[in-house]
């Protein structure tokens, strides 16, 4: 069993930066470490993903100004995002899944991002 805690949202102006943290309880080693995003009205989309490996995936759209990273030692899992724009504006979720979801798929209960001047 794993269980995902996310913190770091908030309001955020055009152009900054923040940074989401996902704490993980529950050994997340095998496990694909990402953070998807759900804008009103819009399906859940991938941000981003790291596997075990440290393989990294991005969305196009923010390819370039985004990186994920995780601790190991610390079971956690981080999402950097600079020059935000309002599109960005979503509530953010951590998840935890194995290669074969059925072995294991977690969620967090999500955080706010709201980008707005």
């Amino acid at each position: 069993q794993v269980q995902l805690v996310e913190s770091g949202g908030g309001p955020v102006q055009p152009g900054g930066s923040l940074r989401l943290n996902c704490a993980a309880s529950g050994n997340t080693e095998l496990y694909i470490m990402g953070w998807y995003r759900q804008a009103p009205g819009k399906q859940r989309e991938l941000v981003a993903a790291i596997n075990p490996g440290g393989t990294t995936t991005y969305a196009d759209s923010v390819k370039g100004r985004s990186t994920i990273s995780r601790d190991s030692a610390k079971n956690t899992v981080n999402l950097s995002m600079n020059n935000l724009k309002p599109e960005d504006t979503a509530v953010y979720y951590c998840n935890a899944r194995r290669i074969e979801r059925f072995l294991g798929d977690y969620w967090g209960q999500g955080t706010q991002v709201t980008v707005s001047s």
